[in-house]
């Protein structure tokens, strides 16, 4: 029995090695049909966090666009601003230093300031009204316009109505007044607060919380998911519903990466922007409402302005109207009216 052990060993290694070596066959021949490697290769710049209804939005398009290229396309979505701020973005994707991302209108009319006139204050009269708009004949003639600028507009998305949150009540327009507000950075936004009587302060998005915590500014102005996500509610107890702006955001593309691929990817591209536009809009309307729960809970005071009320501050906007669309009043009546 002892002189059979050598050979029933040798069987045993021989069969292991059988074994793993077809382990090893079967391995490679997945690999070679599910582990191609992507083609291309590209960051997606997000400045929201993670689960935000944009970024959520963002990496819809990512998986969509992987899936319908057969993995040749691989988008990277970076949230949380880790590529840069929004204006920073904008300036790396003109020379192609990043590919995508989703950048709010404000931000992208400082460099193309004909797209003013899709944000003026108190311009639609709601939802309906504003992707009537967009989802339509206007709408698409302002995504070609960004191609004047080294950027492809793919598709808008939804960012809610834009209200005032401060740490004293805001009631009515004399409210306002001497108070100093944070906008983005937005020439615009600006003029439209100082319209108002406000003092508008451009700070990064990032520290509005500390400079409200520490009085720098007596308030801001966002929607609710973007109010409640960076816990503003926690130092700024008022939330005036005013619906000054209602200011879409836009999927883009880096036009010196646009450039390089080929007529079919573009067509999945956009294909697929338009497809995570309206996931996106529907997250953002669960999100909205959902945000605003948490800070009704938390015990802020949600002041809704009258009619009449909200007149006088339209009214109020006669000179941002001219400056920002002296030569656009028929397209600014259009919208109006459209």
């Amino acid at each position: 029995m002892k002189k059979k052990q050598p050979y029933i060993i040798i069987a045993v290694c021989a069969m292991i090695l059988i074994i793993l070596a077809v382990a090893g066959i079967l391995k490679v021949s997945i690999k070679k049909k599910t582990g191609n490697e992507p083609e291309y290769v590209f960051l997606y710049a997000e400045n929201q966090i993670a689960d935000y209804p944009t970024t959520q939005g963002a990496n819809r398009f990512a998986e969509l666009v992987y899936e319908r290229t057969d993995g040749r396309i691989k988008i990277l979505v970076k949230p949380d601003a880790e590529l840069g701020s929004e204006m920073q973005v904008i300036q790396q994707m003109q020379y192609g230093g990043i590919a995508f991302a989703r950048i709010s209108l404000s931000q992208l009319a400082e460099y193309i300031p004909e797209m003013n006139v899709l944000q003026m204050p108190y311009m639609y009269s709601g939802p309906e009204h504003m992707w009537r708009v967009l989802d339509g004949e206007i709408g698409d003639e302002f995504l070609l316009k960004t191609r004047e600028h080294d950027l492809v507009g793919l598709s808008w998305y939804d960012a809610g109505a834009r209200n005032f949150y401060s740490t004293s009540p805001i009631n009515c327009l004399e409210d306002l007044k001497g108070m100093n507000i944070r906008v983005q950075e937005s020439d615009m936004m600006a003029d439209m607060v100082s319209a108002l009587g406000a003092n508008p302060s451009k700070i990064v998005y990032s520290e509005v919380y500390s400079a409200i915590e520490q009085g720098l500014v007596d308030g801001a102005e966002n929607n609710w998911p973007s109010y409640e996500a960076m816990r503003h509610y926690i130092v700024a107890r008022y939330y005036t519903i005013d619906e000054h702006t209602r200011v879409p955001e836009l999927q883009i593309c880096s036009k010196a990466v646009w450039d390089k691929l080929s007529e079919s990817d573009r067509e999945i591209i956009e294909e697929c922007a338009r497809e995570s536009a309206l996931y996106e809009r529907t997250l953002w309307a669960e999100r909205e409402k959902s945000s605003r729960e948490v800070a009704e809970k938390s015990g802020i005071t949600v002041i809704e302005l009258s009619a009449e009320e909200k007149s006088r501050f339209r009214e109020a906007m006669a000179s941002v109207y001219t400056k920002y669309c002296g030569d656009q009043m028929d397209i600014l009546k259009k919208i109006m009216e459209y």
